[in-house]
């Protein structure tokens, strides 16, 4: 699950300014339509009309993204809160987001912002173009730049803009996203993204359709296309109550991580809160989370974690003998004695991810 926004009171509350930018994931079609690429609904977007998305817009046989440098967040941010465990663990992910989904999701926690041009809401955005992300950024203290909150593919020209300026400058890129990417979008993230946590919400062709508006396989390919293409792969799983935690689906789902992304990918299993339109479910019961997690290592996964509850499952153990390299309290990160150059000094496994070298303490909440 994608963490929440904290407003961004830092920058400039100015409207915006009323601009557009060509979309690169375009391909012409018959009597002025446009084909947009960029996420797998793969939109026949007719002239004068928008994309599913609401922000990428056919204007004169040209299709335009109405969202380059108009964020509605950015705040410096917890890594841990993506959430990613095994990248740059401890370290400040500054985040952005602009406005607009690809996704329809019953259970959206960042609603306002992700479904505000489908449900007719209005809110501010603040111009913030890719060397100003870059400069906020490295003025926070951070180690990357996260591209979430909202889904970053129907913003993708923005997001790989800054991403480019962001490499140049030392800093690393993240992604977290639902994963209904194109091949073709994922050819221009791959250069410059160094990690993503990706939502597989079911392994159920049904649930996608019913509850986000979507279908499976796109996500399923893209989470192999990640990894072919060298990116770090995290995977959340927020379980909703008679939706998607039946034990079978969970088991059949950790199973796949491991057979497809490999036995160490981190799993995120998460707690659901009634929210936006799934608002007459109960919450998931804790032990639900828990036996999920007991699921994920049956299904051969060595870094399963349990989120949303109080206390408790977020510590990072070797893959190879079990003893403790990372310890998490909320979104505080402590490196162990026994992670030494990224490796356990107890049996010398290399714990997998990327960015352990430079875990050098803790980061402190925010």
């Amino acid at each position: 699950m994608q963490s929440r926004p904290t407003p961004a009171s830092s920058l400039s509350t100015a409207p915006r300014a009323d601009h557009v930018a060509i979309a690169s994931l375009a391909i012409p079609s018959e009597d002025g339509a446009v084909r947009c690429v960029a996420c797998a609904h793969r939109c026949l977007v007719r002239p004068g009309r928008a994309g599913i998305c609401r922000v990428r817009e056919n204007r004169d046989g040209s299709l335009v993204s109405l969202v380059y440098g108009q964020v509605v967040a950015a705040n410096a941010d917890p890594i841990e809160k993506k959430p990613l465990f095994h990248a740059y663990p401890g370290s400040v992910a500054f985040s952005i987001a602009t406005r607009g989904c690809n996704f329809h999701c019953a259970n959206c926690q960042n609603w306002a912002i992700s479904q505000a041009e489908r449900d007719g809401l209005a809110i501010r955005s603040f111009d913030l173009t890719p060397g100003e992300v870059v400069t906020a950024a490295l003025a926070a203290g951070s180690r990357s730049i996260a591209y979430t909150y909202t889904e970053p593919t129907v913003f993708i020209e923005y997001a790989v803009d800054t991403a480019r300026l962001a490499r140049e400058a030392g800093l690393a890129n993240l992604l977290v996203t639902n994963g209904y990417q194109t091949p073709e979008a994922l050819d221009l993230f791959g250069p410059v993204i160094d990690a993503a946590n990706v939502d597989l919400k079911a392994l159920d062709d049904r649930f996608y359709r019913k509850v986000v508006g979507a279908r499976l396989a796109p996500v399923l390919e893209t989470l192999v296309g990640m990894r072919e293409r060298g990116m770090w792969v995290e995977v959340t799983t927020l379980l909703i109550p008679g939706l998607n935690d039946e034990p079978r689906q969970v088991l059949a789902l950790a199973r796949w991580i491991a057979a497809e992304l490999g036995p160490e990918t981190p799993w995120h299993v998460s707690r659901f809160f009634p929210t936006y339109r799934l608002t007459d479910l109960d919450p998931t019961p804790v032990a639900t989370v828990l036996r999920a997690v007991e699921l994920g290592g049956e299904g051969g996964l060595r870094h399963v974690y349990s989120g949303n509850l109080p206390a408790g499952g977020e510590d990072t153990r070797c893959a190879g003998c079990g003893e403790t390299l990372i310890r998490r309290h909320g979104f505080r990160a402590t490196k162990s004695a026994s992670l030494v150059k990224g490796r356990c000094a107890r049996c010398g496994h290399e714990l997998a991810g990327i960015g352990f070298a430079e875990v050098d303490g803790t980061r402190a909440d925010s």
